[in-house]
């Protein structure tokens, strides 16, 4: 399992990747977030992070926010900062855990191994006929692959990595502006939902009139 671990505190980054490692995890470590954003933009191999908050050149929580939710990365965050409303905060945003210095290093691998045990059993997700496998982002119909294009397929990962929750036409609209780095039209959402529903050839994808996109989970 590949580790990420974001720590400016060297004694920390040597103890911990000590343990780490010879508990069978790869460890990468960055004591910036200049240095953390440019490894997490170009790595989807990445199978936890462990995240402090204060960084020399900015504050963890941003670095969660602005790429590794939307990657959806599982996250601690290990921190000095015990504060209640920090902590509730970081917690409602999607984090995994939230632990405080100073810390034991087995609950910390304790509380991986629990969170890694239960994104394997999530990584892949079925509705109706249609199979989404989260960590390979495949979308699979009756166990063959639909090929769709670049946005496409990003635009149907928000929609799953959201899985039961409603995703905002103007949330969509800014990321495809994002990757693209053009204007996007408000049309520009309602034709590529549509090719994306004509490739599923299935009717998984509600629409919230006037709000945006949604895809419910079959319960069992």
């Amino acid at each position: 399992m590949n580790i990420l671990l974001i720590e400016d505190n060297l004694n920390i980054v040597k103890g911990l990747t000590y343990s780490l490692v010879k508990e069978n995890f790869k460890v990468t470590s960055f004591d910036t977030i200049k240095k953390s954003y440019e490894y997490i933009n170009k790595n989807d191999n990445i199978d936890l992070i462990i995240l402090d908050i204060t960084l020399p050149d900015g504050n963890g929580i941003d670095l969660f926010k602005n790429i590794i939710k939307d990657k959806n990365i599982p996250t601690i965050f290990l921190t000095a900062i015990d504060e209640e409303e920090v902590i509730v905060n970081s917690l409602n945003l999607g984090i995994e855990d939230y632990i405080t210095k100073p810390f034991s290093t087995k609950e910390l691998i304790a509380r991986m191994n629990k969170i890694i045990l239960r994104n394997k059993k999530q990584n892949i997700i079925n509705v109706k006929d249609i199979k989404y496998d989260l960590d390979k982002m495949i979308v699979y119909k009756s166990n063959k692959i639909i090929e769709l294009s670049s946005i496409e397929l990003k635009i149907l990962n928000l929609l799953f990595t959201n899985i039961n929750k409603v995703v905002k036409r103007d949330f969509i609209l800014d990321k495809i502006w994002e990757w693209t780095g053009n204007d996007v039209l408000e049309h520009t959402i309602t034709v590529y939902m549509k090719r994306i529903r004509e490739k599923l050839g299935s009717d998984i994808i509600t629409t919230v009139k006037g709000i945006g996109y949604r895809i419910d989970e079959e319960q069992n």
